[in-house]
C-alpha cells in the first residue's frame, strides 16, 4: 500500500505575518513576501503555506486567488501551538553591518526571547538600524521553524541598562579579564537570565567595575581563545541553552 504523503509537506514555505491569525482568516500577501511565494516558490492555487504571527502558533494557509503581484491565503487550521520561549535576553554592543546581522540571526535561531542593543564606550556603532535587524530576525525565524520572533528592545547605553536592571535576572557578562567558566556558572544559576557581550574592543576598566557592582552580575569566561564579539554571543547563548534553556529538556 502506498503511504499517504505528509500534509502539509516538509517543503511547504513558512511566512511571518503581522495580521493576527485564527481559523477562517483571509490574508492578502503583497510586496516581498508575495514575490517570494510567487516567483521563488511558484505557489499555485491550492498550495499550502505555513504562517505564524509570533503570538498564536503556526497555521496552515491555502492559496486561493493567485495574481501576478499578490495572492490570497485562507487560514484553515492550527498546526502547532506557540513555542515556550526560554527567558533569556541577549544584551550586546552593536557591531558593524554584516557581523551584527549574523549575530541577530543566530540569536533568533538559538532561541533567545529578547535582544537589547547596548552602547558602550568602545562601541563602533551607536544607532543600529533596528528595522533591518528585525527583518533578519524574522527571516531567521521563518527558516528555523520558530513560532515566536524575539523582541527587539530600544538601543540603550550601558549605564542606563545597569541602572534599570530588573532584580532577580542574572546578568552573565563576558569578561575578557577572566571569570567563572561559563557552563559552570550557568548550571549554578536559576531563573531568568541575560547575557551581556561587549564591543570589539571589550569593556573598559570603569565599565567592567560598574557591571561587577550589579548584585545580579556574574563574570564568565568563554575559553582560552580570544573570540570576536559575534562569536562570543553565539557561544554564550549556546552554553546557556544547554545548561538551563530548551536544549536541556
Amino acid at each position: 500500500m502506498t503511504a499517504t504523503p505528509a500534509w502539509p509537506p516538509q517543503s511547504t514555505p513558512r511566512l511571518f505575518v503581522e495580521t493576527p491569525l485564527s481559523e477562517g482568516v483571509q490574508l492578502r500577501v503583497e510586496g516581498a513576501p508575495a514575490h517570494y511565494l510567487l516567483s521563488v516558490m511558484r505557489t499555485k492555487p491550492g498550495d499550502p503555506v505555513k504562517l505564524f504571527d509570533g503570538e498564536s502558533g503556526e497555521w496552515l494557509g491555502i492559496a486561493t486567488a493567485v495574481n501576478k503581484r499578490d495572492l490570497m491565503l485562507d487560514v484553515t487550521e492550527l498546526l502547532r501551538e506557540r513555542e515556550a520561549v526560554p527567558d533569556l535576553w541577549l544584551c550586546a554592543a552593536p557591531l558593524k553591518k554584516g557581523r551584527i546581522d549574523w549575530m541577530v540571526e543566530k540569536a533568533c535561531e538559538l532561541g533567545v526571547a529578547r535582544l537589547v542593543p547596548v552602547v558602550t564606550r568602545r562601541s563602533v556603532v551607536e544607532r543600529p538600524k533596528t528595522e533591518r535587524l528585525r527583518a533578519h530576525m524574522i527571516e531567521a525565524a521563518e527558516q528555523c521553524g520558530r513560532t515566536a520572533v524575539p523582541e527587539l528592545a530600544e538601543t540603550v547605553k550601558l549605564p542606563a541598562l545597569l541602572r534599570d536592571w530588573p532584580a532577580g535576572r542574572t546578568l552573565f557578562f563576558a569578561d575578557e579579564t577572566g571569570g567563572v567558566p561559563a557552563l559552570e556558572a550557568m548550571r549554578a544559576a536559576k531563573g531568568p537570565a541575560a547575557i551581556l557581550i561587549g564591543p570589539e574592543g571589550g569593556f573598559d576598566a570603569e565599565e567592567r567595575e560598574a557591571i561587577r557592582a550589579l548584585p545580579d552580575a556574574v563574570g564568565i569566561g568563554l575559553g582560552p581563545r580570544i573570540l570576536r564579539a559575534d562569536t562570543a554571543a553565539a557561544a554564550a547563548v549556546s552554553l546557556w541553552m544547554a545548561a538551563a534553556g530548551d536544549w536541556s529538556l
